[in-house]
């Protein structure tokens, strides 16, 4: 099961390694192989939240996912994207912007840098809209109790998420101004950007997450009339024909799923200049990471972990939310990749653990009306 699952992780990865050899020799060996660990590190509440939406596909798109949503993931957001992110901000064409990555990385590295507020911004709302939107859902299993059940409660105003992920927004955006004014009106433009960027996040998810939930209900709802046709048709005697709005509802939630991978993967992005402005190297890095995360992933779904371990997408959710609020902070603070990484691992980890002693309590509690049943079966006889 592993090996057939991460199989294409584990060559990816020893093609990956040899051509950073023979790019940059040892030195760009070390280099990959801790990009490809920060990827990982930073992007496994991504592949929690995933397992979560792709459990509701089938197999065939569960395949898509593997194959055209890792060229998307690895050359779109690790290759493509840092490049069109410098042709737009430098309003240069996409050669000259390739040819500056590879014969000026200082330059391109700094262009990257200048263009941090906007992405951001752009990653920080969309993913702030998909916390909100959980916690304020009202679930029947609730990790922390003591917050999720006043604020499952909050959820049942109205476009609440979209209210506050937009007061967050104009909080943020006027800080930037606050602080342009103080100097000299220098950051004038960086505020407007927030903002501008901000309020393109909140649309795509809007949009996009808007399609994709309006084609799941309308897939449940036809599954539902054709599960009743088909009872009646086997009645009758006249067998029925699969349902044809799968398809749709399949397509939009792999969009969503993939506007979620590029929002995941900005803080990855942005952090690998940290370790290195070399754009083969970096692509090859996150791209290694990358795979494993699609392959955690479908692994997650195949597994039944996530309902094996109800708590998981709850701290995946968590990370979420810190993710955003990392992502926002650093518009104008640094922040170590290092604390990026850990927090997601630390809620992760701790809801998994909340999750054993779940099922061990549950198992412990079942243990006892078995004896139970048992004990008053003997007494009877």
């Amino acid at each position: 099961m592993v090996l057939k699952t991460f199989g294409w992780s584990f060559a990816v990865t020893a093609l990956g390694l040899v051509a950073a050899v023979l790019y940059g020799g040892w030195a760009a060996f070390g280099i990959v192989a801790i990009l490809s660990v920060l990827e990982i590190s930073l992007s496994f509440d991504n592949a929690v939240v995933n397992a979560g939406i792709l459990k509701k596909m089938n197999a065939f798109w569960q395949k898509i996912f593997l194959t055209i949503g890792i060229l998307i993931a690895v050359f779109g957001m690790r290759l493509v994207f840092p490049v069109v992110i410098v042709a737009i901000s430098a309003q240069m064409g996409p050669i000259e912007a390739v040819d500056l990555a590879l014969t000026d990385k200082d330059q391109y590295e700094q262009y990257v840098t200048d263009a941090h507020p906007s992405i951001a911004a752009f990653g920080g709302m969309f993913l702030l809209m998909i916390f909100l939107d959980f916690i304020f859902e009202d679930r029947d299993i609730k990790w922390l109790g003591w917050l999720e059940r006043p604020l499952s409660k909050l959820g049942k105003i109205d476009m609440l998420s979209a209210c506050i992920a937009m007061i967050v927004l104009l909080i943020t955006s006027m800080t930037f101004a606050t602080q342009a004014h103080q100097h000299g009106g220098a950051h004038v433009d960086k505020a407007q950007t927030v903002l501008i960027s901000g309020l393109a996040g909140l649309i795509t998810y809007l949009v996009v997450g808007g399609l994709s939930g309006f084609f799941e209900n309308k897939l449940e709802e036809e599954e539902e009339r054709e599960h009743e046709a088909e009872e009646a048709a086997e009645r009758e005697g006249k067998p029925r024909s699969a349902v044809a709005l799968a398809g749709k509802a399949a397509f939009f939630m792999f969009l969503y799923l993939e506007v979620l991978d590029a929002s995941f993967s900005f803080d990855g992005v942005i952090g690998a200049f940290a370790i290195t402005n070399d754009i083969v190297l970096m692509a090859l890095g996150l791209g290694i990471g990358a795979m494993y995360v699609r392959s955690l992933t479908v692994y997650l779904v195949r597994q039944g972990t996530l309902d094996d371990y109800v708590y998981l997408e709850h701290g995946a959710h968590y990370a979420i939310g810190a993710l955003a609020a990392i992502l926002l902070i650093t518009i104008q603070y640094e922040i170590n990749e290092f604390i990026t990484g850990s927090i997601g691992v630390i809620l992760i980890g701790w809801s998994f653990w909340s999750s054993v002693r779940r099922n061990r309590a549950l198992a412990a509690a079942e243990g006892k009306a078995d004896a139970a049943d048992k004990a008053e079966v003997s007494s009877g006889v």
